[in-house]
């Protein structure tokens, strides 16, 4: 939690901020997130508005498309409100640290089992909205939030937000350069194989600390399966579902895996992780589980939650 500015509106809607969850100082987050309560004090939320300067009617339509979606994994929008200059949304507050918060808690790169397990459950969430017609368009580290239930994707539509397609994107506010596919920088149309990139470069900073490390610094057992995806050719790139099976059958069979023949046919266009498809399709009933999280990153939300459970509300004059 980070105090208020004093820019910051005191309120969205009828929820009154308390806190933010991003420091001023990550300039790589796609919209301004607090945590807010009930004016009666009974209930606790997420809020998120847009960035000062951005276009308010293109993050609306997005948090409209985010609300009407159901997909485990993403993170839910509850309410929707706001002028046409100041629209909000918000979600029902559990503790949650965005991916960077949670590296800076553990002082530096999560460990492998943990990166591995975070790549399975977002992978996962990824091919379940791939297999429904849906990209996300919006995954990078700060959008990847760390609960005790599990990963959950925030920020969805965040490139399509930023700007239209036939538009350069390379460089706008909210955007991290490090996790936007070079197809969606120089304007092209957000397509699934864009969040796989984004989903490269996720995990490549929770490895390694930032999102375009040099190949050796990558773990050895999730090299091959990060440096595909965040090939800058998309058909060079993992579908999401071939990244789950590559994550979920360990490293030794991964790495036998992660060849590509000389000459890919027609009907058989394999990529750099050539992963069998999963026995079944992803479904909305499937869970996104838990995963395993450090002590100290456990120790954080613990903090955030005794800051939030101790907050008090603000004075009426404090408000106006």
């Amino acid at each position: 939690m980070q105090r208020l500015r004093h820019d910051d509106p005191p309120w969205a809607g009828p929820h009154i901020l308390l806190a933010r969850l991003d420091p001023e100082s990550d300039r790589t987050v796609p919209e301004r997130r607090f945590i807010g309560r009930s004016a009666d004090g009974d209930r606790t939320y997420l809020a998120r508005l847009p960035l000062p300067g951005a276009d308010p009617a293109r993050w609306s339509i997005e948090a409209e498309g985010a609300r009407r979606l159901s997909l485990p994994g993403f993170l839910p929008v509850e309410e929707i409100g706001g002028t046409g200059d100041l629209p909000w949304c918000t979600t029902p507050y559990v503790p949650a640290l965005p991916l960077p918060a949670a590296l800076r808690a553990h002082g530096g790169p999560l460990p492998e089992p943990t990166v591995r397990a975070l790549g399975t459950a977002l992978a996962e969430t990824l091919a379940m909205a791939h297999a429904h017609g849906v990209t996300h368009a919006g995954l990078s580290p700060a959008a990847v939030l760390l609960t005790t239930e599990g990963p959950r994707l925030s920020c969805f539509g965040a490139v399509r937000a930023a700007a239209p397609d036939g538009e350069q994107r390379s460089g706008l506010p909210g955007l991290d350069s490090g996790s936007l596919a070079p197809e969606q920088a120089s304007g092209g149309r957000p397509r699934p194989l864009g969040d796989v990139y984004a989903l490269g470069a996720v995990l490549a900073h929770a490895s390694t600390g930032h999102t375009v490390p040099e190949s050796r610094e990558l773990p050895t057992s999730l090299r091959a399966v990060i440096s595909a995806c965040l090939s800058r050719d998309p058909a060079k790139r993992p579908q999401a579902h071939e990244v789950l099976a590559h994550l979920g059958h360990g490293a030794s069979a991964a790495a036998h895996r992660a060849t590509v023949p000389d000459t890919p046919t027609a009907a058989h266009r394999a990529t750099v992780l050539d992963a069998p498809t999963p026995a079944h399709p992803p479904t909305a009933l499937d869970a996104v589980a838990p995963i395993p999280l450090p002590a100290a990153v456990i120790a954080a939300l613990a903090r955030q939650s005794a800051q939030v459970l101790a907050a008090e509300l603000p004075s009426p004059a404090a408000l106006d």
